[in-house]
């Protein structure tokens, strides 16, 4: 009988036919652009520091870790209602793929405690935000869902640590801000309600004062529902609720901190009752809540929950900006290692004109979402040591970039799957899941409407953020020598053109419907001056200035009018999409010629 599996891995019918992916890959090292923005903008003595931790999570989330979500995420956790006697002890159950990836984030990297405390990391102080905000980028590019849990936990020590009480921080600070397994509270944060979701001030649940217990921490009675409880089993809930006889609005609501167990070890009066079945992030547990008559702690002023659980939504939303770019790079790398893998028609598909420009739609936002991280990140930090201009700096760039690198992220998730074809629909391979992840970064913390109207009549209408902003990114690239006069002339007009605009929309309500285009207007007018500075700038040190290209890329393409019709062609953008889809890096006088070509 003939041998019948001779063949079938080799030959014209083989398995070498089929493109890799980016699984295997260390993520920090491949990951060049990301390297030269840390040098860019980290204190060296830091990065030293930092870059084997680095290294460690890159290899984790191309390897280890990734393996890891793709189980989680067929295995989704089970709610469990009741115990075996008919008692409402509901607990989610999780595949042991979910809890390895726990402790990773929570154990090893501390991800929810960095911001906080030192010693994580063997840090001798809290992580500057570009050490956090690193970390969550390259675990993301591993597993997504999990980050929720991460970065509500961390969000809500934040709001704990600045606004609880002494007694409230005694009682919950250390666990909270625990590796340790044995004494660790997770925390999360519970908004949405059925009547309430984009319009809080609409939310129903109520809250009755106890009264000071024997800790001195003051304690609460809440009554009600929570509709989107993300982390749903989490050991703290930090939400808003209605004291009875407030206000009504948003002014009338209180921050209260919900503990799933009692002091004693009993369960709190609140149950879990159904769990989401969601599109994307299914690892993870989203369920629904009704809380009777369940203990709380106040967090803060009564009279002020809603402006103190805005800061935790802001912490959130930049958070949201950096899993997009973080989601985009492990688009980009896959999207590269299908086209370079593939072949067609004699040539690997990497060669044909028509899929590097799809290569390029997706690089493009990739790499403009990297930016506004590293920027975002070192406004944060300065802001932290007390610089204004910074916290109004990073007022305006939060929602901004909340705003469009999770819009990005879901054509570029869609570019990738069609880059990788037929394989990529199947669920065997990461392509699929990216872009079912992708979808929720325009829906958590303020949806595009939401976080555009933020920009525009608050952060432009009322703070003229515009002006901080664009001061603050003349103050970068004005200075540099390598950059030629020309094409700071070209960066300066634009920002003045869609400070013009943006300030036009906010200043007419009848304008309103043009809010998510100026949002994307400041976007993509502050990428372009940041990518400006960052390629001269490495380029003058004789490293990579691609990102210059970039930057030109980004005014032709999203802020200078085009006919879309013309067959006109231009031979500097041909020339800098073959250096930039190239590995080798591109000297300072080749981007600069092309640049002002």
């Amino acid at each position: 009988m003939p041998d019948m599996t001779h063949g079938l891995n080799e030959g014209p019918h083989g398995a070498h036919h089929i493109a890799t992916d980016a699984h295997g890959q260390n993520f920090h090292s491949i990951d060049r652009q990301f390297q030269d923005l840390m040098r860019l903008y980290m204190e060296p003595g830091l990065l030293r520091q930092m870059t084997p931790h680095f290294e460690r999570l890159g290899e984790l989330a191309g390897g280890r870790l990734d393996a890891l979500a793709m189980v989680a995420d067929k295995h989704p956790p089970v709610l469990q209602p009741r115990d075996r006697f008919g008692r409402d002890e509901d607990w989610i159950d999780y595949h042991p793929a979910y809890r390895e990836m726990e402790k990773i984030a929570f154990e090893e990297f501390g991800m929810h405690a960095m911001s906080h405390r030192a010693g994580v990391l063997g840090l001798a102080e809290p992580a500057h935000p570009l050490v956090k905000y690193a970390i969550t980028y390259l675990f993301v590019q591993g597993e997504f869902g999990l980050m929720c849990p991460v970065s509500v936990s961390d969000t809500s020590n934040f709001i704990i640590k600045r606004y609880g009480s002494p007694e409230l921080k005694k009682l919950l600070l250390d666990r909270l801000l625990s590796q340790d397994p044995a004494t660790m509270l997770k925390g999360t944060q519970f908004m949405t309600e059925k009547a309430g979701g984009s319009d809080v001030g609409a939310l129903e649940t109520e809250a009755e004062r106890v009264g000071i217990g024997p800790d001195g921490v003051e304690r609460w009675k809440l009554y009600g529902q929570k509709w989107f409880c993300s982390h749903a089993d989490a050991d703290v809930a930090v939400m808003l609720a209605r004291p009875r006889g407030a206000a009504p609005g948003t002014s009338g609501l209180g921050l209260f901190a919900l503990p799933r167990r009692l002091e004693d070890g009993s369960r709190n009066s609140y149950r879990i009752v159904r769990l989401k079945d969601k599109l994307g992030t299914r690892s993870m547990a989203s369920g629904e809540i009704i809380l009777d008559g369940a203990t709380a702690y106040l967090v803060g002023d009564v009279n002020r929950g809603f402006k103190q659980m805005m800061e935790q939504v802001n912490l959130s939303r930049l958070s949201h900006g950096v899993r997009a770019a973080s989601m985009m790079r492990r688009c980009l790398n896959e999207a590269l290692a299908a086209a370079r893998g593939r072949r067609a028609f004699g040539s690997a598909i990497a060669e044909y004109p028509l899929l590097r420009r799809q290569l390029m739609k997706i690089m493009l936002p990739t790499e403009q979402a990297l930016s506004m991280f590293a920027f975002s990140a070192d406004a944060m930090g300065r802001a932290d040591k007390g610089d204004k201009d910074a916290a109004n700096l990073l007022r305006i760039l939060t929602p901004v970039y909340k705003f469009r690198a999770c819009r990005d992220n879901i054509p570029v998730a869609s570019a990738a799957l069609e880059v990788k074809g037929g394989l990529g629909y199947i669920e065997e391979w990461v392509t699929a899941r990216l872009v079912r992840d992708a979808q929720i970064g325009t829906l958590w913390e303020g949806t595009s409407n939401i976080n555009a109207l933020d920009v525009v009549q608050r952060a432009v209408g009322k703070a003229g953020g515009h002006k901080t902003l664009s001061a603050a990114l003349k103050a970068k690239y004005e200075p540099s020598g390598a950059l030629p006069g020309q094409y700071k002339g070209l960066l300066g007009a634009t920002l003045d053109r869609v400070e013009r605009f943006v300030e036009a929309v906010a200043a007419d309500p009848k304008q309103e419907k043009r809010s998510r285009l100026a949002a994307g207007a400041l976007y993509h007018a502050t990428t372009a001056a940041l990518l400006a500075w960052e390629g001269a700038t490495l380029g003058a040190k004789g490293g990579d200035a691609r990102r210059l290209l970039l930057s030109r890329l980004v005014i032709e393409h999203r802020l200078a009018p085009q006919d879309p019709l013309s067959l006109g062609e231009s031979g500097w953008e041909e020339e800098a999409i073959k250096l930039l889809l190239d590995d080798a890096p591109v000297p300072l006088a080749k981007a600069v010629a092309l640049t002002t070509a």
